[in-house]
Parts: C-alpha cells; sequence; structure tokens
C-alpha cells in the first residue's frame, strides 16, 4: 500500500509537469541509449574476431622456413626451403604435440566447363583436418594412402565452389589445374575470414606429394614452405615451442649463436591478443558511453532540488498531518528512480533501434545481450537513487514550521 502510494504520488507529480519531466529524462534516454548501442558495437567486433580465432584453430603454431640474404638486402620468411617431410615427422613425435601437417601451397588457376577460378592450392596431409579444426561437408578426406600414391584429388572451399559450380554438386567432378585433372573429393565447411580479412574458404587442397611431384614441382625433394602445428593443450604451449626449436636446430645442425634457418610462430597468442584489445575496446566505449548516465542523473538532481524548493509548502502539510520524515525521503526518491527508469525504458529502445539500424546500413555485426540492457538499467537506476537522494534528504530535514511559513 505504502509502494502503491508512493508510486501514484510520483506519477501525479511527473504529469503535472510534463515538460520539465521530459527534459529531465532526456538525458537517461540519451545515456542509456548510447551504453546500449556502444556495448552492441564493441561486443559484435569481439564476436568477429572471437569467430575468427576459432576458425583458425585451437592451440596452434606455425613454422617457417628461413629466408634468403642478396647484396646486404634480406628477404621475409619463407624464401629458403629449409623445412621438410621429416621435419615434420619429428616435430609429430614430441610428447606435447597433437597433430602435424606440412604445406607446399601457390596460386593456380582451375578450370570447370566453361568457369575458371584462381585460388591458392595447398598440398598438404590428411593431419590439416585435426591441426585447423576443419571438416568435410560433402563427400570425403583423402587420405595417407592418397598422400603415398601422390593421387590427383582434392577438396574444396566454399567460394571455390560456389566460383566455380554454382549450385552444382562438384563432389565427384573433374576440374584441371595447370592442364592436369583432379578428382574432387569432397567439400569443407565453410571457415569465414581470418583476423587480417583473408578468406579462409578460397582455398582448396590437395595431397603434399602431388602438389610436389605433379603440380609445383620442387628442386629440393621432400622440401615444403611451413609447417602446421597443433599443441595438446594451452597449459604446453610454452612447452612445446621451446621442444620444437630444440629439435630442430638439431636436425638443421645449428649452433649456439647461429642464426635460425627457421621460425615458429604461436598464433593462438596472436590471435588472443587480438581478443584481449577488442575486449577492451568494448568496455571502453561502454565506460565512455556512461559517462552521459552522469550527466543525466546530475539533471535529476537539479531538476528534484527546484521541486523540493517549489513544494515546500507542501512538504509542510504533509509533515503537520503526521507524515515522518521517512515518507517525505521516500516519496521524493521513488519520483526521482521513476524519472530515471521511465527515461532508461524509453532509451533501452532506442539504443537497441539504434543498434539494429547501424547494422544494416554499415553491414556491420551488433549484438544486443539482455546483459547490456539490465546493466544500463541498473546502472541508470543507482544513478537515480544516487542523485535522487541529496534532494529527497533535503526535503526531508525541512522544518514542519519554517516548510509552512515559505512563501
Amino acid at each position: 500500500m505504502i509502494i502503491g502510494a508512493l508510486l501514484g504520488e510520483g506519477w501525479s507529480a511527473m504529469v503535472a509537469n510534463r515538460m520539465r519531466t521530459l527534459l529531465t529524462m532526456l538525458g537517461m534516454v540519451f545515456g542509456v541509449g548510447a551504453v546500449i548501442m556502444m556495448l552492441a558495437i564493441g561486443q559484435g567486433a569481439q564476436m568477429l574476431v572471437n569467430d575468427s580465432i576459432a576458425s583458425m584453430g585451437s592451440n596452434l603454431f606455425i613454422i617457417l622456413s628461413g629466408s634468403t640474404s642478396a647484396g646486404g638486402i634480406r628477404q621475409g620468411s619463407g624464401t629458403v626451403p629449409t623445412l621438410t617431410l621429416a621435419d615434420a615427422q619429428a616435430i609429430g613425435e614430441l610428447p606435447d604435440i597433437a597433430a602435424v601437417a606440412p604445406n607446399l601451397f601457390n596460386t593456380a588457376q582451375l578450370i570447370y566447363a566453361s568457369n575458371n577460378w584462381s585460388t591458392q592450392v595447398s598440398g598438404t596431409t590428411p593431419a590439416v583436418m585435426e591441426v585447423r579444426d576443419m571438416q568435410v561437408i560433402s563427400g570425403a578426406c583423402f587420405t595417407d594412402s592418397d598422400v603415398r600414391a601422390a593421387t590427383r584429388v582434392m577438396l574444396m572451399g566454399q567460394t571455390v565452389v560456389r566460383n566455380l559450380f554454382g549450385d552444382e554438386n562438384p563432389v565427384g567432378k573433374m576440374v584441371r589445374v595447370k592442364n592436369s585433372p583432379f578428382m574432387v573429393l569432397g567439400v569443407l565447411a565453410a571457415k569465414g575470414q581470418s583476423l587480417d580479412g583473408r578468406d579462409q574458404d578460397d582455398t582448396v587442397l590437395i595431397p603434399i606429394t602431388t602438389a610436389q611431384r605433379q603440380l609445383f614441382g620442387n628442386q629440393f625433394p621432400g622440401m615444403v614452405r611451413m609447417i602446421l602445428v597443433k599443441a595438446k593443450s594451452a597449459e604446453v604451449m610454452a612447452k612445446a615451442e621451446q621442444s620444437m626449436n630444440e629439435l630442430l636446430n638439431t636436425r638443421h645442425r645449428i649452433h649456439v649463436g647461429q642464426e635460425n634457418d627457421f621460425s615458429v610462430r604461436n598464433l593462438t597468442a596472436v590471435a588472443q591478443a587480438a581478443a584481449s584489445t577488442t575486449e577492451a575496446m568494448s568496455t571502453m566505449l561502454g565506460a565512455i558511453a556512461s559517462v552521459s548516465l552522469l550527466v543525466g542523473g546530475i539533471g535529476i538532481m537539479n531538476i528534484m532540488l527546484v521541486s523540493v524548493t517549489e513544494r515546500t509548502r507542501e512538504i509542510g502539510i504533509r509533515m503537520a498531518i503526521g507524515a515522518k520524515n521517512r515518507d517525505i525521503l521516500l516519496q521524493f526518491l521513488f519520483e526521482a528512480v521513476m524519472i530515471s527508469l521511465a527515461g532508461s525504458f524509453i532509451g533501452a529502445v532506442l539504443g537497441v533501434a539504434c543498434a539494429y539500424f547501424y547494422s544494416q546500413f554499415n553491414d556491420t555485426l551488433v549484438v544486443v545481450t539482455l546483459s547490456s540492457v539490465l546493466l544500463a538499467f541498473g546502472v541508470a537506476t543507482a544513478v537515480g537513487v544516487f542523485f535522487g537522494f541529496y534532494p529527497a534528504g533535503k526535503a526531508a530535514n525541512l522544518k514542519p514550521i519554517e516548510a509552512l511559513r515559505y512563501q
């Protein structure tokens, strides 16, 4: 009953001063709307990064071959073929390694009927499916026997399928690569974009021996351009990296003080750094938007102080007929919270709508979560209580006699 009466009094006060109430709520409307929209944009960006990390594979290393130096000019990693299939096999025998996939890749033109498409053709082993967390959604993967026999078979990414076959099922069809016929064994599940924006579905996988002997050629038998490695768990990543460095140094006869002819890169650490950066950006956007909530709270406090001054005689009359200080405090505090919540509700609707339109016009992923809406409401309520408490306390501490004399 008391709460109902307080809500009724607060509503009456808000209706009696519609314009002032509306102007007071604007701070909370824009504050809550800004918080929800900024968090939606930040969480959308974070989700994209997380999806890219998941598509790369977990606990992932990439080992690149060495670099060349001519005339004082040093080339980048991978310009000297220093890695071999034997290196990959040796790495696979280390205790902390779950799977290893050597890789030899180049760009090639694929032709099917009257369609053609240039894409990256990667020679690898079936272990790449485990290393990169890849799946075949149609057909089947090539096997170790295909690698041993250097058969001309391939797995296609979604982008290649779409550009060569359209809606036609490619499994079992023959595709020419550099005038050599290859049979499509299977179609890979979509992976999306990588962290650097590269289309991971614009690729073709073939047995690595086929790439070495029949497609790209290799002046150094058994050489590969890089080796993809998956550790058994995140906890053994550092130990696995050290073991791989020691193993390759031994196999390549690299002594202490000499420069390595390979480089080991922890892709998981890079991805996690990108995720942390995006998460920090999302938090920063929410914090910046929250400043407008404080501005809205200050507006509520100013208006409530004006309301206390205008209603001093009313407060005196209420006290004279038996209202206690607590009743006066709750009355004005409820009014402040009601203004805050009303503004928050309108701001939440506005924030969700703006986030939706932003995603439509900018083709950007935004994610509005229930937690972000509840957070905005919670902060808005706390702001209403905090900034409404001082005016309410001032009203409650008025002396009845002085209040009745106020003109």
